[in-house]
């Protein structure tokens, strides 16, 4: 038996081509197909005609008088702004936003963070739980108002019904609308009903891919309930922290219905967005609205950039 020859000369490709077999040593190059291209331009100029082109034009009209009751329309620079700084409705507007935004993103946030951690553990009924924990989040924002209208009502209120069968009071109170800070903290407790459950839920989906073998290496060496969820929940669990934050601050920087439902156009407690309606479609100054829309984008997205660059942190498992 003689072993494998060692001198076998290596084998070439035929001339006029590679080893491929493609002609003349080239690659085939890629035909171009269109198909994909035909198939996304739809979605494409969708989201151009629906959400760009408003823009731009908002973006252009914000730095022009456009008002209906004093045509034509004319440029005017930083005009819209100027007024929109000296006016005194708009200053208390923006106060009620600010304070909806504190206080809802830091509660939704919290809540959101305590209903997940609940929710992470398997017990009977949490399916049915979770179902129910996303219907005040379903619900559209003027239904909402109009179901806790009918809560804090001072005639036929339910909470004033209530208070008054337990004999808590003598007689029903006024509660929307009596001062600036009780309506403003009424609102908000129904804002934050309505943007916890999407915390929660964001929050959830980051806790199910944090590893069990964590948590079970940390009771190993003796770490607390606190420690773990200190070492181990809250830094895993970043990512859809931050998320859940940025979602808050969109709801509550741009609420308009349920400061309408409940309070109607009156500064107490209306929001910068119920400004922007009634600048625009009451005062019928547009010039003074699209100023009002274009600096409410602007600031939700600082804020938002803001809170993922303090916030998130990129996860390795």
């Amino acid at each position: 038996m003689t072993g494998p020859r060692l001198d076998t000369p290596p084998v070439t490709a035929p001339a006029g081509g590679d080893a491929a077999g493609t002609p003349g040593g080239r690659r085939r190059r890629r035909r171009f197909d269109p198909l994909p291209y035909l198939l996304v331009s739809p979605l494409a100029l969708f989201i151009v005609g629906l959400a760009l082109v408003p823009a731009a034009f908002t973006i252009v009209e914000a730095f022009f008088r456009v008002d209906s009751l004093d045509p034509p329309t004319r440029f005017t620079g930083l005009g819209n702004f100027r007024r929109l700084f000296g006016d005194h409705t708009f200053r208390i507007t923006a106060e009620n936003t600010l304070v909806y935004v504190v206080i809802g993103v830091g509660l939704s946030t919290i809540l959101g963070i305590a209903m997940a951690i609940t929710l992470q553990h398997r017990f009977r009924g949490r399916a049915a739980l979770i179902a129910v924990l996303i219907l005040p989040w379903a619900l559209p924002g003027v239904v909402e108002g109009i179901v806790w209208t009918g809560i804090w009502d001072a005639n036929t209120g339910l909470l004033n019904s209530v208070l008054t069968s337990l004999h808590m009071v003598d007689h029903y109170h006024v509660f929307l609308g009596r001062n600036r800070w009780q309506t403003i903290a009424l609102i908000e407790i129904v804002q934050v009903w309505q943007i916890t459950p999407l915390s929660a839920l964001l929050v959830l989906a980051s806790l199910q891919n944090i590893p069990g073998d964590l948590y079970e290496a940390a009771r190993l060496d003796g770490c607390s309930a606190w420690g773990a969820f200190r070492r181990i929940t809250l830094p895993l669990a970043r990512p859809g922290i931050a998320v859940a934050m940025v979602q808050a601050v969109i709801a509550t920087l741009n609420v308009f219905d349920q400061p309408y439902v409940l309070n109607g156009a009156a500064p107490t407690g209306s929001s910068v967005m119920v400004q922007t309606y009634s600048v625009s479609f009451q005062n019928l100054d547009f010039g003074e609205g699209y100023a009002l829309s274009l600096l409410v984008t602007l600031v939700t997205l600082i804020v938002s950039f803001c809170v993922v660059k303090l916030v998130y942190r990129a996860v390795e498992l």
